[in-house]
């Protein structure tokens, strides 16, 4: 029996696609570009300056489709274009990752990727999230993962301010989550790994994430935008990247993302974003686990730059949990957790957030 594991490589700074031409020397020539529409326009020109003296050619620049749905990837794996092309690149948000990394797999060739929003670490996992056409969720994919990604950090400076807010929140999650899910099981060397790579998830963000979000406003690259996004896109993917193992494990997420799918079935908390609810997730699990010193630190630093305390932060009413954790127990996260856990107990963990945000708001 053998396994392996493949790591992601990543070009950061705001002439990096200058390297798109070295990295692309071994993958051929004929390239076609999947992203989202206004993502590709952010790109494009860098994209073509990038490349610019060299043998690569661009065969044509294709919308991604909107939703990372399989019938939009079996769309682009039809287009003749991307069949004739010799690299993929992906240029986009999570939802664009994930549609090519489902393209590049099924037609088994290369993928760049270039995200340009600091929003989540799709372009470096090897995991899609699928949704149906009707914008639920359907299922994971797990792809190939990508050859090489490339982070403008110019370019994600230019993103709207909102979405590297919310990343910063998902990003939250991975140290929290994968040391509590995985606490008592004996982990071996890849998981054990990314485990102990979760552990620098959460300092950087705390440090210099408020300055990040200061560059985001200014539309100016700075040293804490790129520590935050490297944070948010490459600490985060590569412990995804070796926690993830079903059946055998799965210590990628857990009581934190269970606030989020729970909201999903909310009068309103589905109107917010990702990670931003996920970031109230964080405080409910360290909660729950009575870690009360960092549940603390993290409260302020949410409040501070203005993710959720309480659950009025994303207009969820106590009467709502306990359809939460009705429609959450379906999701992986749940049926994975310790079996200890009961949602009889989290959902009175997920009110004693709710008091002490709220606590925390009135300033008393």
């Amino acid at each position: 029996m053998s396994y392996s594991l493949c790591l992601p490589r990543y070009s950061i700074g705001t002439d990096c696609y200058n390297e798109i031409p070295y990295f692309a020397r071994f993958y051929g020539n004929k390239v076609v570009v999947i992203g989202g529409v206004t993502a590709m326009s952010k790109a494009k020109q860098a994209i073509l300056d990038g490349i610019a003296g060299s043998k690569l050619e661009i065969l044509d620049f294709i919308p991604y489709g909107g939703n990372s749905t399989y019938e939009n990837g079996d769309k682009l794996i039809a287009n003749e274009n991307v069949k004739n092309a010799d690299i993929i690149f992906g240029v986009g948000g999570g939802r664009a990752c994930d549609t090519c990394k489902y393209v590049a797999d099924k037609l088994d060739k290369p993928l760049f990727t270039f995200p340009t929003v600091g929003s989540n670490c799709a372009a470096v996992t090897a995991i899609s999230v699928i949704y149906n056409t009707d914008g639920s969720l359907r299922e994971y994919y797990y792809p190939k993962l990508a050859d090489h990604t490339f982070i403008n950090s110019a370019i994600i400076a230019d993103s709207p301010y909102e979405l590297l807010w919310a990343g910063i929140g998902d990003a939250l999650s991975k140290e929290c989550e994968a040391v509590f899910s995985s606490r008592g099981d004996k982990l071996t060397h890849t998981p054990l790994m990314g485990v102990q790579l979760s552990r620098i998830c959460t300092e950087p963000l705390l440090t210099y994430g408020a300055a990040a979000l200061e560059s985001c406003k200014a539309k100016q690259a700075s040293e804490a935008l790129e520590q935050t996004v490297l944070d948010i896109i490459i600490s985060t993917g590569l412990v995804s990247n070796m926690v993830s193992k079903l059946p055998d494990y799965y210590y990628n997420s857990s009581l934190a993302h269970i606030v989020y799918y729970g909201s999903a079935v909310t009068e309103k908390g589905d109107k917010h974003l990702h990670g931003e609810i996920v970031s109230l997730g964080v405080l409910c699990l360290l909660t729950y686990d009575k870690q009360y010193e960092l549940r603390d630190r993290i409260m302020e630093f949410n409040h501070k730059i203005g993710l959720p305390v309480c659950f009025d932060d994303i207009e969820v009413d106590e009467s709502e949990f306990a359809k939460m954790l009705d429609f959450a127990a379906k999701t992986t996260e749940w049926k994975c957790r310790d079996k200890s856990i009961t949602a009889e107990d989290y959902i009175k963990a997920m009110k004693e957030q709710n008091a002490a945000g709220r606590k925390l708001k009135s300033g008393l």
